[in-house]
C-alpha cells in the first residue's frame, strides 16, 4: 500500500485529493494547521510545516512514499502580500527539503494558473491561446508569486535529488459542494460567475471540479517514475466557465484578447491541458453543464 502524505488536507482541493487517494488504495495522511481533513485519512497532524523542524518531523515520524503538498494561503490578497509570500514560500521549501532528504520517492506540488499574470491592474494579454505549460509567466502580487517560486524551488530540488518531483497548476478549483450553491473561493457562487462574466472573466474563465483535479493528482502519482523530474502540468476542465463562446465572450470582458481569442472555438478553454493528457492520459471528465443541474 502506498503511504501517501497530503499537507493543507483540511482545504478545498485537500478533502477531494484525501478521498479520493484514499478510495484508490492508499494510506492517506492529512497534515493541516485547521481542522476538516475528510475521515478517509489514516491519520491525521496538525503540524505548522512553516517549520523546517516541524516538516522534518512529520516526513520522519510518517515516512511517506508520496508527498502531496497543497497546504497554502489559497486566496490571494486574504492576508498581507508579504504574509502571502513568506508563507506559501517557506512552505514549498520546507516540504522539498524534507521529502528529498528523508528518501520520499515523489512528491507533486501545487501551483497555479495565477502565474501566467492574468489581471493584473495594468492590463496583461496573452501571448497566444489557449495558454499551455510554455507560455511566459508574469506574476504581479504575492500568490502569484508565491506560486511561480514554488514551481522553481520544486525544479531546484528535481534537478539535485533522487526524488522525483513535479507540479499542478490546478484551474479555479470547484468543490463538490460549490455546485449546489456554497460560495466559491472568490466569494461568489458559480451561478453569479456564470450570469455575470466579468467576475470570471479575470480568470479567463478557468475552472476545475476538485474531484478531477484530485483524479489527475493520482493519475501523476503513479506516472511520476517514468516521467522526467520537474514537470509542470496545468489542469483543468474541457470547457470553459461560461455560457458563451470565449471567442465572443473574452474581447467583450478584456479586450486586449481580440485578436488571440478568435482562435477558440466553440466551448474550448483558454488553459490547454493537453501535456497532461499526452503524457498522462488524463483529461477532466466533468463540466460545469451537468454539475450544476446536479446541484
Amino acid at each position: 500500500m502506498t503511504r501517501t502524505l497530503v499537507t493543507g488536507s483540511a482545504g478545498r482541493l485537500g478533502r477531494s485529493v484525501v478521498t479520493a487517494l484514499a478510495q484508490a488504495g492508499h494510506e492517506v495522511i492529512g497534515v493541516d494547521v485547521v481542522p476538516g481533513t475528510p475521515e478517509e485519512a489514516a491519520h491525521t497532524l496538525p503540524a505548522d510545516l512553516t517549520d523546517l523542524g516541524e516538516a522534518y518531523d512529520v516526513m520522519a515520524h510518517f515516512r511517506p512514499d508520496v508527498v502531496v503538498h497543497l497546504a497554502a494561503i489559497a486566496t490571494p490578497f486574504s492576508r498581507t502580500e508579504g504574509h502571502i509570500f513568506r508563507t506559501n514560500t517557506q512552505l514549498a521549501f520546507n516540504v522539498c527539503e524534507a521529502a528529498a532528504n528523508t528518501g520520499v520517492g515523489r512528491v507533486v506540488v501545487a501551483s497555479s494558473p495565477t502565474v501566467i499574470g492574468y489581471g493584473a491592474p495594468h492590463g496583461w494579454a496573452p501571448r497566444y491561446l489557449p495558454i499551455d505549460e510554455d507560455h511566459p509567466a508574469e506574476p504581479w502580487n504575492a500568490y502569484s508569486l508565491s506560486k511561480l517560486v514554488a514551481e522553481q524551488t520544486m525544479a531546484a530540488f528535481a534537478r539535485n535529488s533522487e526524488t522525483k518531483f513535479a507540479a499542478v497548476r490546478p484551474c479555479f478549483v470547484v468543490a463538490p459542494e460549490e455546485w449546489a450553491g456554497a460560495p466559491t473561493q472568490s466569494g461568489h457562487t458559480i451561478a453569479e460567475r456564470l450570469d455575470r462574466p466579468e467576475i470570471a472573466g479575470v480568470s479567463l474563465f478557468n475552472y476545475i471540479d476538485a474531484r478531477d483535479a484530485s483524479d489527475m493528482i493520482g493519475v501523476l502519482i503513479e506516472r511520476l517514475w517514468d516521467l522526467p523530474s520537474g514537470e509542470v502540468f496545468f489542469a483543468g476542465a474541457a470547457d470553459a466557465l461560461a455560457r458563451e463562446p470565449l471567442a465572443e465572450l473574452l474581447p467583450a470582458v478584456n479586450p486586449a484578447t481580440a485578436a488571440t481569442a478568435a482562435t477558440l472555438t466553440g466551448t474550448s478553454p483558454a488553459f490547454s491541458s493537453a501535456k497532461a493528457e499526452r503524457m498522462l492520459g488524463w483529461t477532466a471528465k466533468r463540466d460545469w453543464r451537468s454539475e450544476l443541474e446536479i446541484g
